[in-house]
């Protein structure tokens, strides 16, 4: 089977624009991406504590979806609404990737980030082996960058993962929080975070 691609949008913003920002991905970000061939669903997390505050999955059928013509076209072609608040994002990453590893089934309300040196892969999956024996999780997987399609937004500051990316779904922060912090001693003093979800949106929803 092929495996699947995923988008990783991992972002800040001025809060004297966040109402705009958060009003733009809820009624056309979303919906306009989730309308791409390939594209399976789309989702919003917020950072739970401090630091980059927020975070956006879209899941793809493959990561040849992102070489596609039409994601081609709508990454070239962006709306105004859009290029006006990517010039607002502030320290923003952006990553494309292979979903190279995947556990459990589902997802969770809350989620874990912990992004690692992606020749730690091995450590990676026995991490996430171990997540899936814990109470109050219920799925995971690796999301393994590609270069060539992590390219920075359109007007947006260019920005680095620096490594391969853990993500933990489940039902209770608490669990998830300490898998992160075990993982992220595990793997080298890893950067991690926690999230909250937001809302999803599935192709078959839209």
């Amino acid at each position: 089977m092929t495996a699947p691609g995923e988008l990783l949008v991992w972002t800040d913003i001025d809060p004297a624009h966040e109402v705009d920002f958060n009003r733009w991905y809820d009624r056309e970000h979303m919906d306009e991406r989730v309308a791409i061939p390939g594209f399976v669903s789309a989702r919003r997390l917020l950072r739970i504590g401090p630091g980059r505050k927020y975070l956006a999955l879209y899941r793809t059928e493959s990561l040849s979806v992102f070489d596609s013509d039409a994601y081609k076209r709508a990454f070239a072609n962006q709306t105004p609404w859009s290029i006006t608040n990517f010039k607002r994002m502030r320290d923003n990453v952006r990553c494309v990737g292979t979903i190279a590893a995947q556990a459990g089934a589902g997802s969770g309300g809350v989620a874990a980030l912990i992004v690692f040196a992606t020749d730690r892969a091995k450590d990676a999956r026995a991490q996430l082996e171990k997540a899936m024996a814990r109470d109050g999780i219920v799925s995971g997987y690796i999301l393994e960058p590609d270069a060539g399609l992590s390219t920075p937004l359109p007007g947006a500051a260019a920005g680095a993962l620096n490594g391969s990316v853990l993500i933990l779904e489940g039902t209770a922060a608490p669990a998830l929080a300490d898998a992160a912090a075990q993982g992220q001693r595990a793997l080298g003093n890893a950067e991690s975070a926690l999230f909250q979800l937001m809302w999803g949106l599935d192709r078959s929803h839209r």
